[in-house]
């Protein structure tokens, strides 16, 4: 509860457009965009992310064109975010919203490594599929905190 009154997280709901996802973030986000090699192709991965109480938080997505392709995508998005953090280890469990394909790849992995300039890191991070769309939602802090974590991760929706 007092992490909702925080000063530090102004929680807002934003819309990942033009796809069915809203998300809670602490912060107005920055929107940016980068093509990727993905699943075999060049995608146009868009992001919307913020930095808030020594954090980043993050939305970012990308359409597949080919929903049979999402969790071989999914699964390569994940080992290539655990290589670029030099990730010391990571712990991975469910986590299919509402709506979301049911993948095997549809994870949530807390992990500890370090950026790119040596400073230890740790991330909490979600992979999920919905239609033609994967997602990744991730926090990046030198140290998590519950109160980072609960609101970001309950506030993911697909409508």
């Amino acid at each position: 509860m007092l992490a909702a009154c925080s000063p530090t997280f102004n929680w807002r709901e934003v819309r990942a457009q033009p796809t069915a996802l809203t998300a809670a973030l602490p912060c107005k986000p920055d929107k940016d965009t980068r093509n990727v090699p993905m699943a075999g192709r060049s995608v146009s991965l868009q992001a919307l992310a913020c930095d808030s109480g020594g954090a980043t938080f993050a939305v970012l997505f990308a359409e597949l064109g080919d929903a049979g392709a999402a969790g071989d995508a999914l699964g390569q998005w994940k080992a290539a975010t655990l290589s670029n953090m030099r990730s010391t280890r990571a712990r991975e469990s469910p986590f299919v919203p509402a709506g979301a394909l049911s993948l095997p790849q549809s994870v949530q992995v807390v992990a500890a490594g370090q950026r790119a300039d040596g400073t230890p890191v740790e991330s909490h991070a979600a992979y999920f599929a919905h239609g033609r769309h994967v997602f990744q939602a991730v926090i990046y802090a030198g140290r998590l905190k519950p109160e980072m974590a609960e609101p970001f991760f309950s506030g993911i929706r697909l409508q």
